[in-house]
This record gives C-alpha cells, sequence and structure tokens, in this order.
C-alpha cells in the first residue's frame, strides 16, 4: 500500500473508532425507560454531570466538550477537546476567525434553588463584532443559557450578538463570567456593557437563539450601513451635560440640536428625555424611512440620540450620517439604562419600556403618582390615569394597550374596537372559523410621520 494511501487509511479508521467509542458513552448514559418519568420529567433521556438531557444534541454537545478525554482514553487515544455545536469530527474554525470557546461554568457545588429562583434579574446587552461562524456562536449561546436555567432572546449575527435575559443572581453573575471570558469578546466587551434591572426568568416565556441577518432589525444590509460608521458616543455625564445646555437654549428659542429618540411610539409615550423629539413609528425597521422624510429637519443639526440600552442607536446613528445632512451626531452609550443609574433624577422622565413581560421598569418616579401631567396617559376607555401596558387580548394583535383595572373588570381588554369585537367573535365562534388579522390602531397610524420641531415641543422640556 502506498504511504499515502496508508495514512488516509488509519486516520479514517482512527475516526470510526472515535466515532464508536463516543456513541457508547452517549449511550452508557441513557436513563431507562423504566424510570424516565418519575422525578426526571417525561422527555429526560440521558443523565450526566447532575444534568438532564431531552434531546440527543445536547447530551452530544455536552459530551463533546467535558468528556473527550475519556472518550479518548476509552480507545487508548489522546484526543483534543472537540467542540460542541456539532460532531466530534468537526473541522477547526474558519481561518482569520477568534476561536470560540464551548467552556460551560461549573454549577455542581451551586445550590439547586439558585438557577432557577424567581429572585434575581434581567441582563441587557449587545456586542458588535466580526461572528464568522454564527451559527456555532448560536449553538453554544443556546447551550449556555440553559446550562444556567436562563430564560429570554438572543440574537446572533455576522455583526455581534444582542441579548436579553433573566435568571438568579448566581445564574445572571456566572453567565457575564463566562460572556467576558470568550475570546471571540475579547478587549470588546466589558463588565459595563451589561445593563441589569431587577426580574428574572420568569420574565420571558421561554428561552429564543437564532441566528439573524441583523442583531436589532432595522431593516438594512449591515455591509451597507455598518455600526462601524456610528455616532459619537456619550458616557451619561456627557450626555447630561449636553441635554441640560439644550434645554437651557431651546427654553430661549436658540438651540441648534435636537433630542432624538430612537425607540418606538409605545416606549416613548411612557417615558422620554423632556423636550426630545419622538418619532411616531411603531417599529425600528421604519426609523430609516423616517429620516429620509425628514431630512430637512435634521439639516446642519447637532443631533443628540438615545434608545433603551445603545443598541439601535449604534446602526440609526450610522444611517443618519450616510446622509451627510447633520453636523454632528452623538448618541448615548449604554442607553436610559445607564443613564438611569447615573442620574435617576436627571431629565429622563417616566418609565422605562422593556421588551419582556414586565413591559416597563420604573425610572426616577412613576408616572400616576407625578408626572401624568407631561405624558396624559390615561385609561383606553375610561379616562383614568393610568401607564400600565397590556397585551391586547385579541389573539391576532400584538399591539399594547393602557386599560385600567376597573376597565379590565368590565371585559375591556382589548387595544381598540376592532379587536374588542373580534376578541368577543373569538369566543364565540365556531371550531375552525378563522378571522382576518387588522387592527384600527395599526391603520390610523402612519407609517412615516411627518415631524417638525415645534414651540409645544420645546415647551415639554420645561419644568
Amino acid at each position: 500500500m502506498v504511504p499515502a494511501e496508508a495514512g488516509a487509511t488509519g486516520r479514517k479508521q482512527r475516526a470510526l473508532a472515535r466515532r464508536k467509542a463516543f456513541s457508547l458513552f452517549v449511550k452508557a448514559k441513557e436513563v431507562p425507560a423504566a424510570s424516565r418519568c418519575p422525578g426526571g420529567g417525561e422527555g429526560v433521556r440521558w443523565r450526566c454531570c447532575r444534568q438532564a438531557f431531552e434531546e440527543l444534541p445536547g447530551i452530544h454537545r455536552h459530551v463533546a466538550l467535558h468528556h473527550s478525554g475519556d472518550v479518548g482514553r476509552q480507545e487508548g487515544l489522546d484526543a483534543e477537546p472537540a467542540e460542541a455545536g456539532g460532531s466530534p469530527a468537526d473541522g477547526p474554525a474558519p481561518a482569520g476567525s477568534p476561536e470560540i470557546s464551548w467552556a460551560l461554568p461549573d454549577t455542581s457545588l451551586i445550590n439547586h434553588d439558585d438557577p432557577t429562583s424567581k429572585v434575581g434579574e434581567v441582563l441587557l446587552y449587545y456586542c458588535y463584532c466580526e461572528v464568522k461562524d454564527p451559527e456555532k456562536l448560536c449553538a453554544w449561546q443556546k447551550a449556555l443559557c440553559q446550562h444556567l436555567h436562563l430564560t429570554g432572546k438572543v440574537r446572533v449575527a455576522s455583526e455581534g450578538i444582542n441579548g436579553t435575559v433573566g435568571g438568579s443572581k448566581v445564574a445572571t453573575s456566572l453567565y457575564i463570567e463566562v460572556m467576558l471570558s470568550q475570546p471571540l469578546f475579547k478587549n470588546i466587551l466589558c463588565q459595563e456593557d451589561f445593563k441589569s434591572s431587577a426580574g428574572g426568568a420568569h420574565c420571558f416565556p421561554d428561552l429564543r437563539v437564532g441566528v439573524f441577518k441583523e442583531i436589532v432589525p432595522m431593516g438594512i444590509d449591515p455591509k451597507i450601513v455598518s455600526y462601524k460608521e456610528t455616532g459619537i458616543h456619550l458616557s451619561p455625564q456627557e450626555f447630561h451635560r449636553e441635554v441640560e445646555q439644550y434645554l437651557s437654549q431651546a427654553s430661549q428659542g436658540q438651540s441648534d440640536t435636537i433630542l432624538l429618540d430612537c425607540r418606538n411610539f409605545y416606549e416613548s409615550k411612557i417615558g422620554q428625555f423632556q423636550g426630545c423629539l419622538a418619532p411616531d413609528i411603531r417599529k425600528f425597521s421604519y426609523f430609516p424611512s423616517y429620516i429620509d422624510e425628514n431630512l430637512d429637519l435634521f439639516k446642519d443639526k447637532r443631533v443628540l440620540m438615545y434608545c433603551t440600552g445603545g443598541i439601535r442607536c449604534e446602526r440609526g446613528s450610522a444611517y443618519l450620517r450616510s446622509k451627510a445632512v447633520c453636523r454632528e451626531v452623538y448618541q448615548l452609550k449604554g442607553g436610559i439604562h445607564k443613564y438611569l443609574e447615573e442620574f435617576p433624577d436627571g431629565f429622563y422622565r417616566g418609565k422605562l419600556f422593556v421588551f419582556d413581560d414586565r413591559y416597563a421598569i420604573c425610572s426616577n418616579e412613576d408616572i400616576i403618582s407625578g408626572s401624568s401631567a407631561v405624558f396624559s396617559l390615561t385609561c383606553r376607555y375610561c379616562g383614568a390615569l393610568w401607564d400600565q401596558y397590556k397585551l391586547c387580548s385579541s389573539q391576532h394583535c400584538r399591539q399594547l394597550v393602557l386599560t385600567c383595572p376597573s376597565c379590565c373588570n368590565k371585559g375591556l381588554t382589548a387595544c381598540c374596537p376592532v379587536c374588542q369585537e373580534k376578541e368577543l367573535k373569538v369566543i364565540s365562534r365556531a371550531s375552525g372559523q378563522t378571522l382576518k388579522e387588522e387592527c384600527e390602531c395599526t391603520r390610523r397610524r402612519p407609517r412615516v410621520p411627518i415631524e417638525r420641531v415645534s414651540q409645544r415641543m420645546l415647551d415639554t422640556g420645561k419644568d
């Protein structure tokens, strides 16, 4: 046999032996069918290292990550640890890409109740960086969150990662620690990039981790408008000084600055910076169209942008800068979250909208007790002061509605008359009947509103 052929044959035989040893090791971790239900849940099929696994990919990743040496010794091999997210025969990471570490934190010494405790927190973070293999990063991220019993939403793309996850404080602390040690995020992600608020795993219905084109859905290819062309970042202290100066000048009609809220209308409706311009848009993918329709508004202006955690400003400011009409474009680093940590009694008024089952968290004051006059937040039905969002009760609709407890008790729980009537039909409809998805609120709302700076808006910024 030719030496090259012999070498290839030997490698093939070793690979086959390795796969066989791997399969045998996984097989040994199977839970007997007769004992799968009692105490372990109907879906548990494998147990290893005091963990339960319901699906084959999960136990495969665990064995590849933690027991590669055991598998190698079983066949007399001195094997290197395999990467999770695929079979042990997966090849190396693409050239030029930082190596992804598949390590998961040791939770064996943690109290069993800690990772699933309802007394915890919610983390919000993002990291723009080059990701050569988003699928692998997604697989690791899902394994990490499941390992720590975290729920929430994580978006992975070739431009980075964006996540909001909830769990116990022990679990979220471990999550931050592992994220900061991940080679892919080295020298990019830091401790202060994680924004936290009181909450936990119960704030989300489940865990959703996926690969997308953008880590924040603006609807424009990241290759066309890149985060690398973003505006100038201002710390909360710098932003506070800028807003203070802006409000002082605006009160005298001398300001050349626009304080721009990059969020959706239902977010700015319950909380915003004094004197801001808040576009009446329903989702962030409408923001570019809003800019295009209002270029004259931004001509030769200094623009101060802000959003919840900073991520929408990264691409939003890049898009605004690409139009070459503004004199300067700045953005609040860390978003409203970080600003409120430094200035709980600053220029932000009302509540901070969050994309989980809490819908909003308090900032410096409760709207009902202090600043309802600023926002005129009232119940959709009776007009009483009310600032607590609920999801429209009509199953086809995802709009949010302000309806007070009294009206809820009367069955008034939808966002508009169309949805309210449809909800009643759904309750009494025959099995199999379908109803067209429509909403009066959405139909009335223009996709791209035309905004102009007015004296009324400037007056809003006055104490």
